[in-house]
C-alpha cells in the first residue's frame, strides 16, 4: 500500500518538502477513517511523491470519474496565494498502471 503525492511542477523546489508534508497530512485527515487508510497507517506508511504538468494535475482531478475506487485530496498552498499545488491519493493497494509513468520529484536545481 502506498499513498501518492503528486505536485505541480510550477512549485518551487524550496516549497516542495511543505507541499508534500501539507498534502499527506490533509489527505490523512480526509480519509482518516476509512478503511485503506488505516491498513496503511498502521502497515505501509510508503509515499510516492511525483512532479507533474499542469495538464497532468487538470487530468488526474478527473480520474475519479473514470475510476471510481480512487480517492484523492487536492491542496492549496497559502504561501503561493492560495494555488492547487497537489493531489493526493487515498492509499490503496493498487493504483491504476500509468501511475507508474508519472517522474518522481526531484529538484530542478
Amino acid at each position: 500500500m502506498k499513498m501518492y503525492i503528486f505536485i505541480k511542477d510550477s512549485v518551487p523546489d524550496n516549497f516542495a518538502p511543505v507541499v508534500a508534508a501539507h498534502a499527506s497530512l490533509a489527505c490523512y485527515l480526509a480519509f482518516k477513517d476509512d478503511k485503506d487508510m488505516i491498513k496503511w497507517q498502521k502497515t505501509s506508511f510508503k509515499k510516492v511523491v511525483c512532479r507533474v504538468s499542469e495538464i497532468d494535475f487538470k487530468w488526474l482531478k478527473i480520474t475519479d470519474s473514470t475510476f471510481k475506487d480512487l480517492k484523492y485530496n487536492v491542496t492549496t498552498e497559502s504561501g503561493l496565494s492560495g494555488e492547487q499545488v497537489a493531489i493526493t491519493f487515498c492509499p490503496q493497494k493498487e493504483f491504476p498502471v500509468f501511475f507508474k509513468d508519472f517522474k518522481l520529484w526531484k529538484p530542478n536545481n
